[in-house]
C-alpha cells in the first residue's frame, strides 16, 4: 500500500474520514437488525432523506452503485431501455451492473457540457412498438454530473423532462450522488430536485463525508419491491444505524459547507487554466498532453490527482482540504503548466 502520508488528496470527495464528532455520533448510536426493520437510526435516516427530497421513502444502502442499481430496476423491467448521457455514472461506472443484475440495456446521448439537450433525448426515446423493438422504459439523469466536471443541470431543463416524460409514459431517475452540491450551488430547494424523478439515489459518502452509505428513494411500492432486491444482491445489513449516525450527523453539520468545496474548486481551476467561470462545484476537469504523466508529476509534487481519460485528470475538492491545503495544491499545481 503506497504511503500517501503528507500528500494532498484531490483524487475523489470519497477519500474523506470522518470527523472526531462524526465518530461520536456513530459510537452512540442507537442501532437494531435492520433486515427486521428495528434499526431506529436507519429509519431515521431513511424517513429525513426522504422528506428532505419531498417523496414517500428511502432504502438505505450501502453504495450509490446499488442505490442506482435499484433505482433504476424500480422504473426499467428487464428487456427495457433507460436513456441517459454517455459518460453517465450508471452507463460507466458501475461494471455493467444495471445488465448484468436487472437485465437492462441503454442507448446513450452525447453532451459535452453535462447538460440536457431534451431534443437529443426525444430523438432516441423508443415507444412500445410490440415484440420489435426494445421500448424506452426511463430516462436517467445525473445531477451534478461527475465526469462532466461537477456540472449542474439547469432546473428548466430538468422541468422540461419531466413535462415531456408525463406527456410520453415515461419515467424518470435522477442519480443525485452529489445533489446537495447541486442544491448548494444553486439555491433550488432539494425537494424541488426530489419532485422532478419518479426515483432518486443520492449519496452520503461523497461531499458529506460520510464513510458509508447512499439511499434508494421513491414511492413507498417502489422502496418496498427494492428492500427485497437489496436482501437479494447481498444488502441486508444487520445493526447498521452506526453507519446510518454518520449519515445523519453529515446531512445536520456538512451540507451548507459545501459551499466552500466550491470556492475551493474554482482556486484549483484558475491554477490549472480551467475558465473558474465554468466550475459549477466541486470538480474540475483538466485537459492535458497525458493525463497519467500529468497524475504522476503531480504525485511526486505532494498532490493526488485522478486520471479519468487518457487526456482528462480530475481534481475533487472535499471536507478534508480547507483553503491553506487548498492555496497550497494550486501553486503546486500551477507550476505543472
Amino acid at each position: 500500500m503506497p504511503d500517501r502520508a503528507g500528500m494532498i488528496d484531490l483524487r475523489s470527495d470519497t477519500v474523506t474520514r470522518p470527523t472526531p464528532a462524526m465518530r461520536r455520533a456513530m459510537a452512540e448510536a442507537e442501532v437494531g437488525d435492520d433486515v427486521y426493520g428495528e434499526d431506529p437510526t436507519v429509519t431515521a435516516l431513511e424517513e429525513r432523506v426522504a422528506e428532505l427530497l419531498g417523496h414517500e421513502a428511502a432504502l438505505f444502502t450501502p453504495t450509490g452503485s446499488m442505490a442506482n442499481v435499484l433505482a433504476v430496476r424500480s422504473v426499467v423491467a428487464p428487456g427495457q431501455e433507460v436513456l441517459c448521457e454517455e459518460r453517465a455514472h450508471i452507463a460507466r461506472a458501475e461494471l455493467g451492473a444495471h445488465g448484468a443484475h436487472s437485465g437492462i440495456t441503454m442507448r446513450t446521448w452525447h453532451a459535452p457540457d453535462g447538460r440536457l439537450p431534451l431534443e437529443r433525448v426525444q430523438d432516441l426515446f423508443a415507444p412500445d412498438l410490440g415484440p420489435y423493438f426494445v421500448p424506452t422504459a426511463a430516462v436517467a439523469v445525473e445531477n451534478t454530473h461527475n465526469f462532466a466536471g461537477g456540472a449542474v443541470v439547469p432546473l428548466e431543463q430538468l422541468e422540461s423532462l419531466r413535462a415531456w416524460a408525463d406527456e410520453v409514459g415515461t419515467r424518470v431517475h435522477v442519480d443525485g450522488a452529489r445533489i446537495w452540491n447541486a442544491h448548494v450551488a444553486t439555491g433550488v430547494p432539494l425537494a424541488t430536485y426530489g419532485g422532478l424523478a419518479d426515483v432518486m439515489a443520492v449519496c452520503l459518502s461523497k461531499g458529506l463525508g460520510a464513510p458509508v452509505g447512499s439511499l434508494m428513494i421513491g414511492s413507498v411500492d417502489a422502496v418496498a419491491e427494492a428492500r427485497v432486491r437489496r436482501k437479494r444482491m447481498g444488502g441486508g445489513m444487520r445493526q447498521v444505524g452506526v453507519l446510518a449516525a454518520a449519515g445523519l450527523h453529515a446531512l445536520e453539520h456538512h451540507l451548507e459547507r459545501l459551499a466552500d468545496d466550491h470556492e475551493h474548486a474554482r482556486l484549483l481551476a484558475e491554477a490549472c487554466g480551467v475558465d473558474p467561470a465554468g466550475v459549477d462545484t466541486n470538480i474540475v476537469v483538466v485537459a492535458t498532453d497525458d493525463s497519467a504523466a500529468f497524475v504522476a508529476r503531480a504525485a511526486e509534487a505532494g498532490v493526488l490527482v485522478g486520471a479519468v481519460g487518457p487526456r482528462t485528470a480530475r481534481l475533487v475538492t472535499h471536507l478534508d482540504v480547507d483553503r491553506a491545503t487548498a492555496e497550497k495544491a494550486a501553486a503546486v499545481l500551477a507550476g505543472l503548466r
